[in-house]
């Protein structure tokens, strides 16, 4: 593992866990608030920028990139959201952590609810951002990518000349007089990297273990009662065309101890549509609720009244 660094210094170190290299950022006050940030699909702890400078302020922020993500390797292996969590738990013990509160973007929110079923002990706070696995709602590009032989044609689709040409055209949009959505820059790079076969095929890998040609294959709706004793935060884009805003909604009023946090117009990536507001709010959550102190007994004991009820 790397040496310590700086509390502000947001530069990416590694350490190798079970013969594989993790990278991650970790900035903040040693005695801060701990709080875990999870990307999403094909996205990096790059995609936390809009926010890390504040947050790490006065919070102790640990944001990796997931296995098959960003700089980290990209071995022939599970890519499910129980083996992301897996992950996380593994990095979390690597670096000393034993409870935080856990963010998770897109892909990252699913990977934040199984952790949080997984590892309650370890978990403070549950934040959902535009999350997926709460319903069968995604974007057909994503459904296609599912489909048998994607691995196949992603290579014609993402090979170098193209994206040459994708960041000459990137350069000339960005000189035009129109306004572009806030994380095109987020993205642009991110799907580039899938000229990387590695890359390309843990992204495939990702995308079929949690997505087929019908949408959604995980939905966790049917256990957020065990989140009502974790107190949880859903965040939303109103105009999100990745996943529906429904989807945040319904959890809203599954999940009896969760506040919900929509923004006007804003897309799948709320954190870069409207940076300002959507620390605030995360900054209100952390700071004015009481983390949860459970744990597998908690989690126990609400499984078991629920199956009472159901009987």
């Amino acid at each position: 593992m790397s040496t310590t660094r700086p509390s502000h210094d947001l530069s990416t170190r590694s350490v190798t866990l079970h013969g594989h290299r993790v990278t991650y950022r970790e900035a903040g006050p040693a005695d801060g608030q701990r709080v875990v940030l999870l990307h999403g699909m094909v996205g990096s702890s790059r995609s936390w920028m809009p926010i890390l400078p504040q947050l790490t302020e006065h919070h102790r922020v640990l944001a990796p990139d997931l296995l098959g993500h960003g700089q980290s390797a990209k071995p022939r292996g599970d890519y499910s959201p129980g083996a992301f969590a897996s992950g996380v738990r593994d990095l979390m013990v690597a670096v000393g952590w034993e409870r935080a509160s856990i963010v998770g973007h897109s892909l990252g929110g699913g990977v934040a609810m199984q952790f949080a079923y997984q590892f309650p002990h370890m978990s403070e706070r549950l934040v959902l951002v535009g999350s997926g696995g709460l319903g069968r709602g995604v974007g057909a590009i994503l459904k296609a990518c599912s489909l048998p032989g994607a691995e196949l044609v992603l290579p014609l689709v993402m090979n170098r000349r193209l994206v040459s040409l994708g960041a000459k055209l990137h350069r000339l949009v960005h000189r035009l007089p129109v306004p572009l959505p806030a994380a095109f820059d987020e993205v642009s790079p991110s799907y580039a990297s899938l000229t990387e076969t590695e890359a390309r095929l843990a992204f495939v890998h990702t995308i079929r273990s949690c997505i087929d040609v019908f949408g959604q294959r995980i939905d966790a709706s049917d256990r957020l009662y065990l989140t009502s004793r974790m107190p949880t935060l859903i965040m939303w884009g109103t105009d999100d065309p990745i996943i529906p805003v429904r989807h945040g909604k319904r959890a809203h009023e599954l999940a009896t101890n969760s506040q919900l946090e929509l923004f006007e117009g804003a897309g799948h990536w709320p954190h870069y549509d409207d940076p300002e507001q959507f620390l605030d709010r995360l900054l209100a959550f952390l700071d004015h609720t009481q983390p949860s102190h459970g744990g597998a007994f908690d989690f126990r004991s609400q499984i078991l009244e629920q199956t009472a009820t159901a009987s």
